[in-house]
Protein backbone atom coordinates (compact mmCIF):
# COMPACT_ATOMS: atom_id res chain seq x y z
CA UNK A 1 0.00 0.00 0.00
CA UNK A 2 1.12 3.55 -0.71
CA UNK A 3 0.33 6.52 1.54
CA UNK A 4 0.02 10.25 0.98
CA UNK A 5 -0.98 13.46 2.74
CA UNK A 6 -4.64 14.41 2.51
CA UNK A 7 -4.32 17.82 0.86
CA UNK A 8 -3.04 20.50 3.25
CA UNK A 9 -3.76 18.40 6.34
CA UNK A 10 -1.27 16.32 8.30
CA UNK A 11 -3.38 13.19 7.83
CA UNK A 12 -1.38 10.37 6.26
CA UNK A 13 -3.85 8.24 4.33
CA UNK A 14 -3.70 5.12 2.21
CA UNK A 15 -4.11 5.71 -1.53
CA UNK A 16 -7.38 3.78 -1.26
CA UNK A 17 -10.20 4.86 1.04
CA UNK A 18 -12.64 2.10 1.93
CA UNK A 19 -16.17 3.32 1.32
CA UNK A 20 -18.60 2.07 3.94
CA UNK A 21 -21.99 2.70 2.33
CA UNK A 22 -22.29 -1.05 1.76
CA UNK A 23 -22.12 -1.74 5.50
CA UNK A 24 -25.20 -1.56 7.68
CA UNK A 25 -28.55 -3.13 8.52
CA UNK A 26 -30.19 -3.91 5.16
CA UNK A 27 -33.63 -3.67 6.75
CA UNK A 28 -32.96 -0.22 8.21
CA UNK A 29 -32.27 2.31 5.49
CA UNK A 30 -32.38 3.25 1.84
CA UNK A 31 -30.38 0.26 0.53
CA UNK A 32 -31.39 -3.40 0.72
CA UNK A 33 -28.08 -4.77 -0.59
CA UNK A 34 -25.84 -3.83 2.38
CA UNK A 35 -23.94 -6.44 4.41
CA UNK A 36 -24.39 -7.35 8.06
CA UNK A 37 -22.11 -6.56 10.99
CA UNK A 38 -20.21 -9.85 10.92
CA UNK A 39 -19.32 -9.37 7.26
CA UNK A 40 -18.45 -5.73 7.87
CA UNK A 41 -16.01 -6.70 10.61
CA UNK A 42 -14.37 -9.33 8.41
CA UNK A 43 -13.89 -6.86 5.55
CA UNK A 44 -12.53 -4.05 7.74
CA UNK A 45 -10.13 -6.41 9.50
CA UNK A 46 -8.89 -7.60 6.11
CA UNK A 47 -8.59 -4.04 4.85
CA UNK A 48 -6.50 -3.03 7.85
CA UNK A 49 -4.27 -6.08 7.37
CA UNK A 50 -3.70 -4.98 3.77
CA UNK A 51 -2.68 -1.46 4.69
CA UNK A 52 -5.93 0.46 4.21
CA UNK A 53 -6.09 3.04 6.99
CA UNK A 54 -8.71 5.41 5.54
CA UNK A 55 -12.45 4.71 6.05
CA UNK A 56 -15.43 6.78 4.91
CA UNK A 57 -18.98 6.48 6.23
CA UNK A 58 -21.95 8.81 6.87
CA UNK A 59 -24.74 9.32 9.35
CA UNK A 60 -27.19 8.77 6.47
CA UNK A 61 -25.92 5.29 5.61
CA UNK A 62 -28.55 2.83 6.76
CA UNK A 63 -29.80 5.18 9.49
CA UNK A 64 -26.50 5.24 11.32
CA UNK A 65 -25.91 1.48 11.39
CA UNK A 66 -22.96 1.83 9.00
CA UNK A 67 -21.29 4.16 11.50
CA UNK A 68 -22.08 1.75 14.31
CA UNK A 69 -20.65 -1.31 12.53
CA UNK A 70 -17.58 0.54 11.25
CA UNK A 71 -16.80 2.24 14.54
CA UNK A 72 -16.92 -0.97 16.55
CA UNK A 73 -14.76 -2.85 14.04
CA UNK A 74 -12.11 -0.14 13.95
CA UNK A 75 -12.06 0.13 17.74
CA UNK A 76 -11.64 -3.62 18.04
CA UNK A 77 -9.01 -4.15 15.36
CA UNK A 78 -6.80 -1.03 15.40
CA UNK A 79 -5.38 1.67 17.64
CA UNK A 80 -7.09 5.05 17.24
CA UNK A 81 -3.94 6.72 15.91
CA UNK A 82 -3.53 4.06 13.22
CA UNK A 83 -6.59 4.86 11.10
CA UNK A 84 -8.33 7.87 9.60
CA UNK A 85 -12.11 7.95 9.90
CA UNK A 86 -14.36 10.25 7.89
CA UNK A 87 -18.08 10.68 8.25
CA UNK A 88 -20.62 13.05 6.73
CA UNK A 89 -23.66 15.12 7.70
CA UNK A 90 -26.71 16.04 5.64
CA UNK A 91 -28.41 19.45 5.31
CA UNK A 92 -31.11 20.35 7.81
CA UNK A 93 -34.36 18.46 7.28
CA UNK A 94 -37.78 20.08 7.03
CA UNK A 95 -38.60 19.49 10.69
CA UNK A 96 -35.42 21.30 11.74
CA UNK A 97 -36.17 24.16 9.38
CA UNK A 98 -39.71 24.45 10.77
CA UNK A 99 -38.39 24.43 14.35
CA UNK A 100 -35.73 27.05 13.71
CA UNK A 101 -32.73 24.80 14.36
CA UNK A 102 -29.72 26.81 13.20
CA UNK A 103 -27.10 25.50 10.82
CA UNK A 104 -24.50 25.59 13.60
CA UNK A 105 -26.71 23.64 16.00
CA UNK A 106 -27.54 21.11 13.29
CA UNK A 107 -23.86 20.47 12.65
CA UNK A 108 -23.13 20.02 16.35
CA UNK A 109 -26.14 17.72 16.83
CA UNK A 110 -25.23 15.65 13.78
CA UNK A 111 -21.61 15.21 14.78
CA UNK A 112 -22.53 14.32 18.36
CA UNK A 113 -24.84 11.62 17.02
CA UNK A 114 -22.15 10.31 14.66
CA UNK A 115 -19.60 10.20 17.47
CA UNK A 116 -22.06 8.19 19.55
CA UNK A 117 -22.63 5.80 16.65
CA UNK A 118 -18.89 5.43 16.06
CA UNK A 119 -18.03 5.18 19.75
CA UNK A 120 -15.31 7.80 19.31
CA UNK A 121 -14.37 11.17 20.78
CA UNK A 122 -13.51 12.77 17.44
CA UNK A 123 -13.42 12.14 13.70
CA UNK A 124 -10.42 12.90 11.54
CA UNK A 125 -12.46 14.31 8.67
CA UNK A 126 -16.00 15.71 8.90
CA UNK A 127 -17.63 16.03 5.51
CA UNK A 128 -20.45 18.34 4.41
CA UNK A 129 -22.40 15.70 2.46
CA UNK A 130 -24.14 18.02 0.03
CA UNK A 131 -24.62 21.77 -0.35
CA UNK A 132 -27.49 23.12 1.75
CA UNK A 133 -29.39 25.66 -0.33
CA UNK A 134 -31.60 26.56 2.65
CA UNK A 135 -28.76 27.60 4.95
CA UNK A 136 -26.32 30.49 4.40
CA UNK A 137 -22.84 29.30 3.53
CA UNK A 138 -21.43 31.53 6.28
CA UNK A 139 -23.51 29.71 8.89
CA UNK A 140 -22.22 26.32 7.72
CA UNK A 141 -18.58 27.44 7.80
CA UNK A 142 -18.95 28.89 11.28
CA UNK A 143 -20.60 25.69 12.50
CA UNK A 144 -17.80 23.57 11.08
CA UNK A 145 -15.19 25.84 12.64
CA UNK A 146 -16.90 25.40 16.00
CA UNK A 147 -16.66 21.58 15.94
CA UNK A 148 -13.01 21.73 14.88
CA UNK A 149 -12.26 24.24 17.64
CA UNK A 150 -14.04 21.94 20.11
CA UNK A 151 -11.75 19.05 19.11
CA UNK A 152 -14.58 16.90 17.74
CA UNK A 153 -13.24 16.98 14.16
CA UNK A 154 -9.64 17.42 13.07
CA UNK A 155 -10.37 18.58 9.51
CA UNK A 156 -13.34 19.23 7.27
CA UNK A 157 -14.20 18.10 3.76
CA UNK A 158 -17.07 18.62 1.35
CA UNK A 159 -18.97 16.38 -1.07
CA UNK A 160 -21.35 16.89 -3.99
CA UNK A 161 -20.69 20.53 -4.74
CA UNK A 162 -19.63 22.71 -7.65
CA UNK A 163 -16.12 24.14 -7.89
CA UNK A 164 -17.42 27.69 -7.43
CA UNK A 165 -19.08 26.66 -4.16
CA UNK A 166 -15.89 25.11 -2.80
CA UNK A 167 -13.91 28.17 -3.84
CA UNK A 168 -16.42 30.56 -2.28
CA UNK A 169 -16.50 28.64 1.01
CA UNK A 170 -12.73 28.29 1.36
CA UNK A 171 -12.00 31.89 0.47
CA UNK A 172 -14.62 33.01 3.01
CA UNK A 173 -13.02 30.79 5.66
CA UNK A 174 -9.55 32.10 4.85
CA UNK A 175 -10.72 35.71 5.04
CA UNK A 176 -12.42 35.19 8.41
CA UNK A 177 -9.93 32.90 10.11
CA UNK A 178 -12.17 29.83 9.93
CA UNK A 179 -11.42 26.24 8.96
CA UNK A 180 -11.03 25.48 5.24
CA UNK A 181 -12.09 22.33 3.43
CA UNK A 182 -9.08 20.08 2.79
CA UNK A 183 -10.85 17.56 0.56
CA UNK A 184 -13.64 17.13 -1.97
CA UNK A 185 -15.58 13.90 -2.43
CA UNK A 186 -17.19 14.20 -5.83
CA UNK A 187 -18.58 11.87 -8.49
CA UNK A 188 -15.62 10.85 -10.65
CA UNK A 189 -14.67 7.73 -12.58
CA UNK A 190 -13.80 6.63 -16.12
CA UNK A 191 -17.39 7.01 -17.32
CA UNK A 192 -18.18 10.17 -15.31
CA UNK A 193 -15.38 12.68 -15.84
CA UNK A 194 -17.17 16.02 -15.55
CA UNK A 195 -15.05 16.88 -12.47
CA UNK A 196 -12.18 17.45 -14.89
CA UNK A 197 -13.77 20.66 -16.22
CA UNK A 198 -13.56 22.91 -13.16
CA UNK A 199 -13.14 20.94 -9.95
CA UNK A 200 -9.94 19.03 -10.68
CA UNK A 201 -7.92 22.06 -11.93
CA UNK A 202 -9.05 24.09 -8.91
CA UNK A 203 -8.09 21.32 -6.49
CA UNK A 204 -4.68 20.81 -8.09
CA UNK A 205 -4.01 24.53 -7.81
CA UNK A 206 -5.18 24.81 -4.18
CA UNK A 207 -3.79 21.46 -2.92
CA UNK A 208 -7.25 20.18 -2.04
CA UNK A 209 -7.40 16.39 -1.90
CA UNK A 210 -9.78 14.64 -4.29
CA UNK A 211 -11.36 11.52 -2.78
CA UNK A 212 -14.08 10.66 -5.30
CA UNK A 213 -16.95 8.28 -4.69
CA UNK A 214 -18.47 5.87 -7.21
CA UNK A 215 -14.93 5.05 -8.34
CA UNK A 216 -16.13 1.92 -10.11
CA UNK A 217 -19.48 3.40 -11.20
CA UNK A 218 -21.33 1.19 -8.71
CA UNK A 219 -19.73 -1.92 -10.18
CA UNK A 220 -20.11 -1.07 -13.86
CA UNK A 221 -16.37 -0.68 -14.37
CA UNK A 222 -15.54 -3.96 -12.65
CA UNK A 223 -17.89 -6.40 -14.35
CA UNK A 224 -17.68 -8.11 -17.73
CA UNK A 225 -20.73 -7.83 -20.02
CA UNK A 226 -23.45 -10.09 -18.65
CA UNK A 227 -22.04 -10.29 -15.12
CA UNK A 228 -24.19 -8.87 -12.36
CA UNK A 229 -24.34 -8.28 -8.62
CA UNK A 230 -27.05 -7.57 -6.08
CA UNK A 231 -26.15 -3.89 -6.18
CA UNK A 232 -26.23 -3.69 -9.97
CA UNK A 233 -29.72 -5.16 -9.89
CA UNK A 234 -31.12 -3.34 -6.86
CA UNK A 235 -29.42 0.08 -6.62
CA UNK A 236 -32.02 2.40 -8.14
CA UNK A 237 -29.94 5.51 -7.43
CA UNK A 238 -26.99 4.10 -9.41
CA UNK A 239 -29.32 3.27 -12.28
CA UNK A 240 -30.53 6.88 -12.19
CA UNK A 241 -26.90 8.03 -12.52
CA UNK A 242 -25.78 5.69 -15.29
CA UNK A 243 -28.62 4.15 -17.31
CA UNK A 244 -29.07 7.14 -19.63
CA UNK A 245 -25.44 6.95 -20.80
CA UNK A 246 -25.13 3.16 -20.82
CA UNK A 247 -24.50 2.83 -24.58
CA UNK A 248 -21.63 5.34 -24.66
CA UNK A 249 -20.21 4.04 -21.40
CA UNK A 250 -20.19 0.44 -22.67
CA UNK A 251 -17.52 1.33 -25.24
CA UNK A 252 -15.20 2.56 -22.48
CA UNK A 253 -15.98 -0.43 -20.26
CA UNK A 254 -15.00 -2.69 -23.17
CA UNK A 255 -11.60 -0.97 -23.23
CA UNK A 256 -11.17 -1.52 -19.49
CA UNK A 257 -11.80 -5.23 -20.12
CA UNK A 258 -9.38 -5.22 -23.07
CA UNK A 259 -6.51 -3.80 -21.02
CA UNK A 260 -7.34 -6.09 -18.09
CA UNK A 261 -7.14 -9.14 -20.37
CA UNK A 262 -3.90 -7.97 -21.97
CA UNK A 263 -2.24 -7.37 -18.61
CA UNK A 264 -3.72 -10.39 -16.85
CA UNK A 265 -5.38 -8.28 -14.12
CA UNK A 266 -8.94 -7.48 -13.07
CA UNK A 267 -11.11 -4.72 -14.49
CA UNK A 268 -11.23 -3.24 -10.98
CA UNK A 269 -7.45 -2.86 -10.98
CA UNK A 270 -7.43 -1.11 -14.37
CA UNK A 271 -10.29 1.30 -13.59
CA UNK A 272 -8.81 2.26 -10.22
CA UNK A 273 -5.24 2.47 -11.53
CA UNK A 274 -6.49 5.05 -14.05
CA UNK A 275 -8.27 7.05 -11.33
CA UNK A 276 -5.20 6.93 -9.09
CA UNK A 277 -3.33 8.95 -11.74
CA UNK A 278 -5.85 11.77 -11.16
CA UNK A 279 -6.79 11.87 -7.48
CA UNK A 280 -5.46 11.53 -3.94
CA UNK A 281 -7.45 8.51 -2.73
CA UNK A 282 -10.58 7.16 -4.41
CA UNK A 283 -13.36 5.92 -2.15
CA UNK A 284 -14.02 2.29 -3.05
CA UNK A 285 -16.79 0.19 -1.55
CA UNK A 286 -16.40 -3.43 -0.52
CA UNK A 287 -18.96 -6.09 0.33
CA UNK A 288 -16.61 -9.06 -0.19
CA UNK A 289 -12.99 -9.80 0.74
CA UNK A 290 -12.17 -10.11 -2.97
CA UNK A 291 -13.16 -6.47 -3.41
CA UNK A 292 -10.39 -5.51 -1.00
CA UNK A 293 -7.88 -7.53 -3.02
CA UNK A 294 -8.82 -5.63 -6.17
CA UNK A 295 -8.46 -2.19 -4.64
CA UNK A 296 -5.13 -3.02 -3.01
CA UNK A 297 -3.67 -4.48 -6.21
CA UNK A 298 -4.80 -1.38 -8.14
CA UNK A 299 -2.30 0.74 -6.21
CA UNK A 300 0.51 -1.45 -7.53
CA UNK A 301 -0.65 -1.37 -11.16
CA UNK A 302 0.95 1.34 -13.29
CA UNK A 303 -0.62 2.15 -16.64
CA UNK A 304 1.37 3.46 -19.58
CA UNK A 305 0.55 6.80 -21.17
CA UNK A 306 -0.73 4.91 -24.22
CA UNK A 307 -3.06 2.82 -22.05
CA UNK A 308 -4.36 5.92 -20.28
CA UNK A 309 -5.08 7.59 -23.63
CA UNK A 310 -6.78 4.42 -24.86
CA UNK A 311 -9.11 4.46 -21.86
CA UNK A 312 -9.88 8.17 -22.15
CA UNK A 313 -10.30 8.87 -25.85
CA UNK A 314 -13.91 7.64 -26.28
CA UNK A 315 -15.34 9.75 -23.48
CA UNK A 316 -18.09 12.16 -24.48
CA UNK A 317 -19.58 14.94 -22.31
CA UNK A 318 -22.20 13.74 -19.84
CA UNK A 319 -25.06 15.66 -18.31
CA UNK A 320 -24.74 15.95 -14.54
CA UNK A 321 -26.39 13.05 -12.75
CA UNK A 322 -27.31 12.15 -9.21
CA UNK A 323 -27.04 14.65 -6.38
CA UNK A 324 -25.37 17.31 -8.50
CA UNK A 325 -28.21 17.29 -11.01
CA UNK A 326 -30.75 17.45 -8.21
CA UNK A 327 -28.88 20.31 -6.52
CA UNK A 328 -28.80 22.28 -9.75
CA UNK A 329 -32.54 21.91 -10.20
CA UNK A 330 -33.15 22.83 -6.57
CA UNK A 331 -31.11 26.00 -6.91
CA UNK A 332 -32.84 26.95 -10.13
CA UNK A 333 -36.19 26.42 -8.42
CA UNK A 334 -35.15 28.65 -5.55
CA UNK A 335 -34.14 31.43 -7.94
CA UNK A 336 -37.47 31.29 -9.73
Amino acid sequence: MEYTKLGKSDLQVSRICMGCMGFGDAANGQHNWTVDEATTREIIKYGLANGINFYDTAIAYQNGTSEQYVGKALRDFAKREDYVIATKFLPRNQEELDNGVSGQQHIENSLNKSLTNLGMDYVDLYIYHMWDYHTPMEEIMEGLYNVVKAGKARYIGISNCFAWQLAKANFYAREHGLTEFVSIQGHYNLIAREEEREMAPFCYDQNIAMTPYSSLASGRLSKKPGETTARLEKDAYAKFKYDKTAAADALIIDRVLDIANNKGVSMTEVALAWLLTKVTAPVVGATKLSHVDGMVKAVELKLTEAEINYLEELYVPHALAGVMAQNGKQKAGNVV
